[in-house]
Order: structure tokens, then C-alpha cells, then sequence
């Protein structure tokens, strides 16, 4: 069974790196969809935002392949938001329309799972649509979203491997997905995912982590663990705008990863370091979800803490020194 996902994965790699591969190099790959940068952006210069258009649709093909009973539904929706980002990254949505669109997703997938109450329902569903939305969040750097991808859906992968062979499979297929556009995206970029990729790939990894959990693959903060550098970052950051009484869903640059590049680092050293707390996250999950509760609560607070942390140095150098960048 781990051949067959590794195969999995491997094809979707190749497939989308070839295929961006190819439309980079044509006119229209570059002109569908620039980022053209702007007082909020990390880049200086246009990058084509076609990474999700071409990530997402053959992850969604191969994954399927698995069994369309296990993806089915997920895959049709994750696709449908896809398209509507892909609008949203050539013309503009409002955020009242893109939230809407999130939050039906959002239902009809917990809907389609079969939540026992209404109460669980509404949970799940606005569980899933802060999932959609942090992961948008935190699409601003090179190599960030991918490099979350990648890891996230390996460590569901390889948790479901033996409980969930299936879902296993179709885990697999998105990391490898996310490794082929991961390749053009390290620093410096050569194309980025924009919403069509960051949108579904939020969606999809919390429902993927809702799925795994009501079949007992794992414990319930497991995906949360798995995906803690985006989590908590995103959270703390929004938690703090909302305290400063600002619009907490406006683009702005005070995400704990942007103020680390702001400071004076690159791209390429921000990658590394949260390629360690995403490695250190993912194994400290895969190797306690099946232990005690009290090694379970050690290792969480491990992720936590070390993540405070960090978030408190940054605040300290950028109270001393990045205050007026």
C-alpha cells in the first residue's frame, strides 16, 4: 500500500510540475492571472498566480482514482472553490461573496458526513471554514503554503495508512501535488498558488482531518498539531486585530511569518525555519496520537510552546527594531 500512494504521489508531481512547467513558458501562462505586487506584498515583481489551477484539478484526478466514495464529495467541492477563487484571482470578489461561498462548502461537506446534531454541525462547518481561511492567510511567502501542503498531507497519509487505506491514497495525492508546485515556488518563486490553490487546499485539509477523526483514525486535535504553524500563527495574529479593534479580514502584513521577512529576512530562511516547526510538528502528532493521554497533553503543549515562543522573540525584535517598516 505504500508503493501504490508514493506511486500516487510521485505522478502528481511530475504531472503538475510539467504542467506549470509548460504554461509558464507560454504567453498566457503568464498574463491569466498576475500578482502584481503591492503596498502589502512580500515580492517586488509580477509572479503568474496559476500554481492552483494546475495543482489542485489533477490532485483532485488522481485522489479520486482512490475511490470516489472516500473523495467524491470533498474533491467536488475543493473543485467548485477552486473555480470560484480562479475568478476571484482574475477579477476580484467581494469578501462577502468569497465567505459565503466558504461557508456553503463548509456545510454541505459536514452535511454529507452525516453529524449526528445541529449544534455539531455548526461547529464543524465553521471549524472548516476558519481552515479555508487561515490557509488563505498564510499564503504569502515563497514556499510557505506548499511546503504546509506537502508535509500536512503526508502526515494524513501516513496516520491513515494501515485504518484508511483509501483516504490514505488520496492524502498522498495531494502532498505529491503539492511537491510538484512546490519545486517553481521555493524561493525565489517562479509562480504562486493564489486562491484557487490556497482556498481548496484549507478546505481540503480540514476536511480531510474532520474524516479522519470521526473514523477513528485520530484523535481530535491531531490535525490542528499537524498544521500548528499555520494555526496558531494565523490565530494569534487575527486575535490580536480583533483586540486592536481593526478589520481582522482586510489583507494587511502583520502575520507573524510576514514580520519575520519585514525584519530583514528572506524568503528562502523563512522556508527553512517553518519547514522545521512543520517536520517537528507533524512527527511530534504521528508519534503520540496513539499514546497516553498525558503524553498526548505533553506533546501538544510541547508545539505550543515552542511557537509562543518564537512568536515572542518576533514581537520583541520588531517592537525594538521593525516598528516602523
Amino acid at each position: 500500500m505504500l508503493l501504490d500512494n508514493l506511486f500516487a504521489a510521485m505522478s502528481a508531481a511530475i504531472l503538475v510540475y510539467g504542467l506549470l512547467r509548460f504554461a509558464l513558458g507560454q504567453r498566457w501562462g503568464q498574463r491569466i492571472a498576475p500578482d502584481i505586487p503591492n503596498d502589502r506584498s512580500l515580492h517586488s515583481n509580477p509572479v503568474p498566480r496559476i500554481g492552483g489551477i494546475v495543482l489542485i484539478p489533477l490532485a483532485l484526478l488522481i485522489a479520486c482514482t482512490a475511490s470516489w466514495q472516500i473523495g467524491g464529495l470533498l474533491s467536488t467541492l475543493a473543485f467548485l472553490l477552486c473555480a470560484i477563487s480562479f475568478l476571484d484571482d482574475r477579477r476580484g470578489l467581494s469578501v462577502r461573496i468569497r465567505l459565503l461561498f466558504h461557508v456553503c462548502a463548509a456545510f454541505l461537506l459536514c452535511y454529507g458526513y452525516g453529524w449526528p446534531s445541529a449544534w455539531q454541525l455548526i461547529v464543524g462547518a465553521v471549524i472548516l471554514t476558519w481552515a479555508i481561511n487561515l490557509y488563505n492567510f498564510m499564503d504569502g511567502a515563497d514556499g510557505l503554503a506548499g511546503e504546509m501542503a506537502v508535509i500536512g498531507f503526508s502526515a494524513f497519509g501516513w496516520a491513515l495508512l494501515d485504518l484508511q487505506p483509501d483516504l490514505s491514497l488520496f492524502a498522498f495525492s495531494v502532498a505529491g501535488a503539492a511537491l510538484g508546485f512546490l519545486v517553481l515556488n521555493f524561493s525565489p518563486a517562479r509562480v504562486f498558488m493564489g486562491d484557487s490553490g490556497s482556498v481548496p487546499l484549507g478546505f481540503l485539509a480540514g476536511g480531510v482531518g474532520i474524516d479522519g477523526w470521526l473514523r477513528g483514525a485520530w484523535p481530535v486535535w491531531f490535525p490542528f498539531i499537524v498544521f500548528a504553524p499555520f494555526v496558531i500563527d494565523a490565530s494569534a495574529t487575527i486575535l490580536k486585530r480583533i483586540a486592536r479593534r481593526e478589520k481582522f479580514w482586510s489583507a494587511h502584513r502583520e502575520h507573524y511569518y510576514q514580520r519575520f521577512i519585514r525584519m530583514g529576512n528572506s524568503h528562502r530562511n523563512l522556508a527553512l525555519v517553518e519547514l522545521g516547526l512543520m517536520l517537528g510538528c507533524a512527527m511530534i502528532a504521528l508519534l503520540v496520537r496513539e499514546s497516553s493521554a498525558l503524553i498526548q497533553a505533553s506533546g501538544i503543549a510541547l508545539c505550543i510552546i515552542v511557537h509562543v515562543l518564537l512568536m515572542v522573540a518576533i514581537d520583541r525584535r520588531w517592537n525594538k527594531y521593525g516598528a516602523g517598516i
